[in-house]
């Protein structure tokens, strides 16, 4: 499936991968989240954390019967973190994101939290503190 716009020149079709790659860069620029999780949770197993090649798995883009772009986001953040603040930050980046970089406006953005990391540094201090 492809994001198809028309203009005076023809037409451009985008992959829904490419989307879905400038829509998890765009969250990953966000503070206190850790990285996009695979939305087949039951399937995986656990919720793992996906490199940049395979954020298509942590990302659903599809369209509803109006030709509405809608975005679901399977997502890790950080220990720590107001979990509200970050999905909303994720959702204002994504949008930005996909306006400036395609022209696209997303009719809703759903942000799935799948996970809390503890991030390594803060396990290694918070058990140096406990022996000291």
């Amino acid at each position: 499936m492809t994001v198809s716009m028309t203009n005076n020149f023809g037409q451009i079709d985008i992959s829904i991968d490419v989307v879905a790659k400038i829509v998890g860069g765009a969250a990953l620029d966000c503070a206190g989240i850790v990285g996009m999780a695979s939305k087949n949770q039951l399937k995986d197993g656990f919720a793992e954390l996906l490199k940049k090649e395979n954020f298509s798995r942590g990302i659903i883009v599809r369209f509803d019967e109006d030709q509405n772009l809608l975005i679901d986001m399977y997502i890790i953040v950080s220990y720590g973190t107001r979990i509200s603040e970050v999905a909303m930050n994720v959702q204002n980046r994504v949008k930005q994101t996909l306006n400036k970089t395609l022209g696209l406006d997303a009719a809703s953005i759903n942000i799935f939290v799948q996970g809390v990391r503890l991030l390594e540094e803060e396990t290694v201090s918070e058990d140096q503190s406990l022996h000291q």
